[in-house]
């Protein structure tokens, strides 16, 4: 599947045009779903020099985005572009119902797992 993820408010806390702190389990969940072959696309607000910045936090924190604010990496676009794409998911804490747990997002994106949540265990969520 692809999956647009937003920053600010959903990978990070809310601090643009600072960079926030992790939202707890972010990057782990994001590591998992790309291990499970899922294409990642960094889904965001920022441009210019912000967009860098929060481009290359993810990279420090072991995410490599599939495309960055376009539908596939070879697309053109200009960063005064602000459009949707496309995607199957969109993890974005503007929903309606706010942004789940990364848990929560998790087992929404891949049912046939069955993880607990709230229990971190090295790294990741433990099993039942």
């Amino acid at each position: 599947m692809i999956i647009a993820v937003d920053f600010d408010g959903t990978i990070v806390e809310h601090r643009y045009p600072a960079i926030g702190r992790e939202i707890p389990f972010a990057f782990e969940t994001l590591k998992a779903l790309q291990k499970k072959g899922h294409q990642l696309i960094l889904w965001t607000y920022r441009s210019g020099r912000e967009l860098k910045e929060a481009v290359e936090f993810c990279r420090k924190n072991g995410i490599e985005f599939y495309a960055v604010n376009k539908n596939y990496p070879e697309e053109p676009w200009s960063e005064n572009d602000s459009r949707k794409i496309k995607a199957d998911y969109y993890i974005d804490d503007r929903n309606i119902s706010g942004l789940p747990s990364w848990g929560e997002i998790y087992r929404i994106v891949c049912p046939e797992e069955d993880f607990v949540t709230e229990k971190k265990t090295k790294g990741f969520w433990r099993r039942k």
